[in-house]
């Protein structure tokens, strides 16, 4: 065993120290991706897909393909796919290239490519990623300790580098290459397992399935102890609650990388990837009533942490298994859902509240401070809590509700909501390109009574979109508002398809729509 070690530290430390530097592919790219004249950096223009680029040449093994996150924008959902092909990407014409590395481009024979986990896709981070010999494939971020990323890539065929800038991601520069040193399977432990493995039949073969649930198990027994040791801590006190009921519970039901308290009052993530963390609550939040919840926190400069919604779904007729890890796909579902991604990193300790009013108004507060109007929903349905722990939050604790009585319910004028607006910014409405008619919107079943139609100046209604693309199709150019409320969100396609829908409503505010009125820009 000795002797094979060395044997595998020569190999890989007699590659050569100074590769050739590294570039992109200049014809194999996806229609949306824009390079500079060195092939070093590569954007992504319009929408959120059509990103896939090559590497120039192959990658040997052990060299490590060395990137900057250099643009990444906050209002997608995921990240970079990264990986390897051993065909060369030279022989591809633009058809060939689909919109997506995973699931389209990895379904075929010869390409491997997973996901970043989104937390890691910070600007600015480095992302560093190679093969051995052995088929592994590694990452790390800013250096730091690999983990194992893929298993069962073929090593007897050059490899070219598959990135996919994707979602949040919408630019990468390559930096200079450098070579890994092997790393032992007795070196990889479970704060280093990618929570992605395996995937595939291949991976369960060439990665020790015995490893793979001893390390899960560790993973969940560490969870379990956290949640034991957050048990009996007391509150510091720093924030001063009032009297709160203690009746609601997070419910049983729950993403399956998530462990609940004996008491159901505290929830904790398995794995530092963890991406199953969907958790409800058991009961439906009342109208007038508010929801207040400790945060815990890794303390990490991870992206993203908390992920807000509400749902008619009764979480009881839901089973954990079939919960997705983007929850924006339970948009398609028939019951009326909410989702809002737009929340603020929390500090650890932080006391988040959440409140309910009559008019179908979210608010919000964070220690004790309102931050205004959340989101807006339809208060004559029954609705349920739910989040997605994700991030920088592993670790969610509910202190108990508050009924306002009517003569203390909360209110807000109406200049004040319509302040907020980067709430209206942060909905989640269907995003797939390929999304039959019916599921463009997530209209609710019984519509919200139009409000007042606010008179909105036009840098007003610009504001309902980012980057000038439809809200619907993340392709078109707007150029369509909306009657009443005033967004220009859409393109003239999607609003005219969107106007036919039964209960069509904004895909900003979710207010009814009663016509679509098209745009001319001098």
């Amino acid at each position: 065993q000795h002797g094979a070690a060395a044997a595998e530290r020569r190999t890989s430390t007699q590659q050569p120290s100074n590769p050739e530097s590294p570039r992109f592919h200049p014809h194999a790219k996806g229609k949306n991706i824009r390079l500079d004249a060195q092939l070093r950096r590569a954007a992504r223009r319009n929408s959120f897909c059509n990103g896939i680029t090559f590497s120039q040449r192959p990658v040997r093994l052990y060299e490590k393909l060395r990137l900057r996150l250099s643009g990444v924008h906050t209002g997608w959902s995921g990240a970079l796919r990264f990986g390897f092909t051993s065909l060369d990407p030279g022989d591809l014409t633009s058809t060939d290239i689909p919109k997506y590395a995973c699931p389209d481009l990895v379904t075929r024979p010869g390409y491997w490519a997973k996901a970043l986990p989104e937390r890691l896709a910070s600007r600015d981070n480095v992302l560093s990623f190679w093969a051995d010999r052995h088929g592994r494939v590694f990452y790390s971020i800013n250096e730091a300790e690999p983990v194992l990323f893929h298993c069962g890539l073929s090593v007897s065929d050059p490899l070219w580098a598959i990135i996919d800038i994707y979602g949040i991601t919408q630019e990468v520069t390559l930096l200079e290459s450098s070579f890994a040193e092997s790393v032992g399977t007795s070196c990889l432990s479970a704060a280093r397992l990618s929570a992605y493995l395996p995937q595939s039949n291949t991976d369960s073969a060439n990665y020790s399935n015995n490893q793979l649930e001893s390390s899960q198990a560790a993973a969940a027994k560490m969870a379990t102890l956290q949640l034991a040791g957050y048990n009996h801590v007391q509150r510091t006190g720093r924030v001063p609650l009032p009297a709160l009921d203690t009746d609601l519970h997070f419910h049983p039901v729950r993403g399956t990388d998530v462990v609940l308290s004996t008491d159901r009052a505290a929830a904790c993530v398995h794995f530092l990837d963890s991406s199953r963390t969907l958790v409800f609550s058991d009961r439906p939040l009342r109208v007038g009533e508010t929801l207040y919840l400790e945060v815990g926190h890794l303390g990490l400069p991870y992206f993203g942490a908390l992920l807000f919604g509400m749902t008619s779904c009764d979480p009881g007729t839901l089973h954990a298994g079939e919960l997705p890890a983007d929850p924006d796909v339970l948009l398609d579902r028939k019951e009326y859902w909410v989702v809002y991604r737009g929340l603020p990193v929390p500090g650890p300790g932080d006391v988040l509240s959440f409140t309910l009013l009559s008019s179908g108004e979210v608010h919000h507060g964070v220690n004790g401070t309102s931050r205004g109007r959340l989101l807006c929903v339809d208060s004559s349905q029954v609705l349920w809590v739910f989040f997605a722990l994700h991030g920088a939050v592993n670790r969610l604790r509910i202190l108990g509700t508050l009924q306002a009585s009517p003569s203390t319910s909360p209110s807000i004028s109406r200049g004040t909501a319509s302040d907020d607006s980067d709430s209206d910014l942060a909905f989640s409405v269907n995003r797939s390109s390929s999304a039959s008619e019916s599921s463009l919107v997530t209209a609710p079943s019984s519509p919200l009574s139009p409000p007042l139609s606010p008179s909105l100046s036009l840098p007003e209604t610009q504001r309902g979109c980012k980057g000038g693309e439809c809200t619907v199709c993340f392709d078109q150019e707007v150029d369509t508002v909306i009657y009443t409320c005033g967004h220009l969100c859409l393109c003239n396609d999607c609003g005219l398809k969107l106007k036919r829908q039964i209960n069509a409503c904004c895909p900003i505010c979710r207010r009814p729509i009663k016509d679509v009125i098209k745009t001319y820009r001098p």
